[in-house]
């Protein structure tokens, strides 16, 4: 058993404000047979947050608007409104021992954060602050790390975690433009293709299959005639169900999609209305910067399974009330070919970092430099 202490860092230019220094504890225990790889991890964390970015109402505007994925703060920095992503957990191994720096720096080894710099692009050149950007990507053409995401939104509604990669992402005629650039991150099954015919000639990916999810927003006019404003597309009516599942949305599914919305906030659906008015199921439930919401705001996202070699990893997890527990598995060497997926057939010390995030979109807490060992 491994006692984690996960605690969000300072990368810098305020990629994680309003987060560092935050603190989650935990235990991540391991065992294997002869064909699977088992995991049972606990993360501290008093809330349950999977419903990401829901709809409300606003009384004041009489619009329907999305909770923010991340905390809010006005310029003196104080939070004028709490974040409403999920709840995630995430950890990284080095394929084939490939990222040189894995080993030593783990999570470390491919994160890189971006700086101001002044874009000539333009008349007359100005300054970009890139303030609060970052992403992983590796630091060589072969060089690949296996990550595994728990994410609400992708999978875990289906028992799946989001097995994805990093690579590269086109190298340093990309990712070393002046300020920071790229995006190593990609789905299990994408490779690259053709670049880009523009500049920086990024390089391309394959398609992915229509999996994970989807957002649940479209633009319609008020009372059909009036300005166009963003509103729900589907809603389960009367429904507090964290997820809208793809399936929902087909023939003979409980969604309904909304085709009206009304100058005072009703949507209209075949056979029905919404009154987000008519208590507060769907609205703020008062103006405090930290305020929940009802219990019937409808969620931000429409969730489908993820596929093939999205899905070599199965999951259960719960929410105790006071942690989240998971218990996950995977197999000793799964049937990738794309070196994209850590093998573990060697029964080697494999190191590895792990993440967690607590109601957000990319202010993470990190712990790096773990060790799996395996007992022969």
């Amino acid at each position: 058993m491994i006692n984690l202490t996960a605690v969000v860092p300072d990368p810098g230019n305020n990629l994680f404000s309003g987060y560092i220094g935050d603190t989650y504890t935990g235990t991540l225990k391991s065992m294997y047979d002869g064909t699977s790889i088992y995991f049972l991890a606990e993360i501290k964390d008093n809330s349950k947050n999977v419903k990401s970015t829901p709809w409300y109402f606003n009384t004041v505007t009489n619009l329907w608007a999305r909770e923010p994925i991340s905390k809010q703060f006005d310029a003196s920095g104080v939070l004028v409104r709490e974040g409403f992503g999920e709840d995630k957990f995430s950890m990284l191994w080095n394929v084939d021992n490939s990222t040189a720096k894995f080993n030593t720096q783990t999570c470390y080894a491919s994160c890189h954060v971006f700086t101001p710099y002044l874009n000539y692009a333009v008349t007359p050149a100005a300054m970009v602050s890139n303030a609060g950007s970052g992403n992983h990507y590796t630091n060589g053409v072969n060089e690949k790390i296996d990550m595994w995401w728990l994410h609400p939104n992708r999978g875990f509604a289906y028992g799946k975690m989001d097995d994805n990669y990093q690579d590269w992402a086109g190298g340093p005629q990309v990712t070393s433009l002046v300020g920071g650039n790229g995006n190593g991150r990609h789905f299990d099954d994408l490779v690259p293709t053709t670049p880009s015919t523009t500049w920086p000639f990024r390089p391309g990916y394959t398609a992915d299959a229509t999996q994970g999810s989807t957002a649940n927003t479209q633009n319609l006019k008020l009372d059909g005639t009036g300005i166009s404003v963003a509103v729900p597309k589907w809603i389960i009516p009367n429904s507090a169900a964290d997820f809208i599942k793809v399936a929902d949305t087909l023939a003979g599914g409980t969604a309904v999609l909304v085709t009206g919305v009304s100058s005072t906030g009703v949507l209209t659906y075949a056979g029905g209305s919404l009154d987000p008015k008519v208590g507060t199921d769907y609205q703020r439930l008062s103006t405090s910067a930290t305020s929940l919401n009802g219990a019937k705001c409808i969620p931000g996202n429409i969730i489908s399974p993820v596929l093939s070699g999205r899905a070599d990893i199965s999951i259960g997890a719960i929410h105790t009330g006071t942690s989240w527990v998971y218990e996950f598995k995977r197999a000793i060497k799964t049937g990738d070919v794309l070196k994209q997926d850590v093998d573990f057939t060697g029964l080697a010390d494999y190191s590895f970092g792990v993440a967690f995030w607590n109601s957000n979109n990319n202010q993470h807490a990190i712990q790096p430099g773990l060790l799996l060992k395996f007992q022969k």
